[in-house]
């Protein structure tokens, strides 16, 4: 009987979770593909890039290669945040190579003493004096611009009168681990931030993914920039949070056919990245985290634990209910597939990648409360 119920809980706890994000995604808005904008607002994009050895030069590439937009009306800055690595030569290798105009390298600065700047948010603040564009494009080194991405999302920002628009990108996985985790983590953030609510102006639900948010510099200005928000570790939400509260317009978008990224390598990486983010992208709502870990238990291993059970002990209502909800599971990385563009690889790991979730948010939880282990690739996020 205990077998049965767990596996009936289960199975209904993979079913609500569905249903709520068929609901969620049914609700966003895409930016679409082919659309240009009609005046040619000048636009600013700005790579902070801290050790991207890997990934700048692919970056750039793309970048330059998805946009017809002249030097007049695209600028490109690529802001080397004292990397340890061969970013910068990287970068003003291609820079020499390519010999385009758009693009520009500034070698970053040290963090001034006695203040408090937290991961990418200098860097940030030390391009913008540079720029002239009336849009301020701030992007990830490991994401990936599709054709006609830069037109696509400008046009959106001036159908909608946008001062953030913030696009959720395809996300690209790798390494087994990102398997693992990934595409749970990209359904999990799409239920914790609800493209309706946050594209309401009326609620207080704030968000914006990092990799690609479009200001309108005056908005940006208007809440005081990266500065405002220097000693913020999850700085795209809350800069998203500081827009709304200023009464301006926050726009969120699945970017899924035009912006994609490649987030992590490793599974080290994978860890110090989503445990630093988790916890305080809440704002510390621990009921919240000890719900979503409690959830991730119960929908993704509980039905691989049962089923295990059910065939040791010959239960076969308990092995019906366990195949059933594993088939759940599959259908459920199927439909994501669709609506994600995430394929279904390793999905029967998929008990495997919700323990992991769950780890990982309760060592969030112990990170930001204790301050252990904060680092971004080896580098302190709090640096005094």
């Amino acid at each position: 009987m205990i077998l049965i119920t767990l596996g009936l809980i289960a199975l209904t706890g993979i079913a609500i979770y569905w249903l709520r994000l068929r609901a969620a995604l049914q609700a966003a808005p895409r930016l679409v593909p082919g659309t240009v904008s009609k005046s040619a607002a000048s636009i600013s994009v700005i790579i902070p890039a801290y050790n991207e050895a890997d990934n700048i030069a692919e970056c750039l590439q793309a970048l330059l290669e998805s946009t017809s937009l002249s030097a007049e009306v695209l600028e490109v800055w690529v802001v080397d945040d004292q990397s340890t690595d061969d970013t910068l030569a990287i970068a003003q290798g291609l820079q020499a190579e390519l010999k385009d105009p758009r693009l520009n390298i500034l070698p970053g600065q040290p963090r001034p003493p006695g203040q408090t700047w937290v991961g990418k948010n200098w860097a940030c603040a030390q391009a913008v004096p540079q720029t002239q564009g009336k849009f301020l494009l701030f992007m990830d080194a490991d994401v990936r611009l599709q054709l006609g991405a830069i037109e696509a999302a400008l046009a959106e920002a001036e159908q909608e009168q946008t001062d953030l628009l913030s696009c959720a990108p395809v996300v690209r996985c790798g390494c087994l681990a990102e398997w693992l985790v990934q595409p749970i983590a990209v359904t999990v953030l799409s239920l914790a931030a609800s493209f309706s609510q946050v594209n309401d102006p009326i609620t207080e639900v704030a968000f914006a993914v990092g990799p690609f948010m479009l200001f309108r510099r005056t908005a940006y200005e208007q809440i005081g920039g990266h500065q405002r928000v220097a000693d913020q570790v999850v700085e795209d939400v809350e800069l998203a949070r500081c827009i709304k509260h200023q009464g301006l317009n926050l726009r969120y978008v699945l970017g899924l056919d035009l912006i994609a990224v490649s987030m992590y390598s490793s599974w080290s990486a994978l860890w110090e990245g989503w445990t630093k983010n988790f916890y305080l992208g809440s704002r510390r709502n621990l009921p919240a985290m000890a719900y979503l870990a409690l959830s991730m238990m119960i929908i993704y291993p509980l039905p691989w634990v049962c089923l295990l059970v059910a065939l040791a002990t010959q239960n076969a209502w308990a092995v019906g209910l366990g195949i059933l909800a594993i088939g759940g599971h599959y259908g459920l990385r199927r439909w994501e597939a669709k609506q994600l563009q995430i394929p279904t690889c390793y999905w029967w790991l998929s008990g495997i990648g919700g323990t992991l979730m769950a780890v990982i948010v309760i060592a969030s939880v112990i990170k930001t409360e204790t301050g252990w282990g904060w680092t971004w690739r080896g580098r302190a996020l709090k640096t005094p």
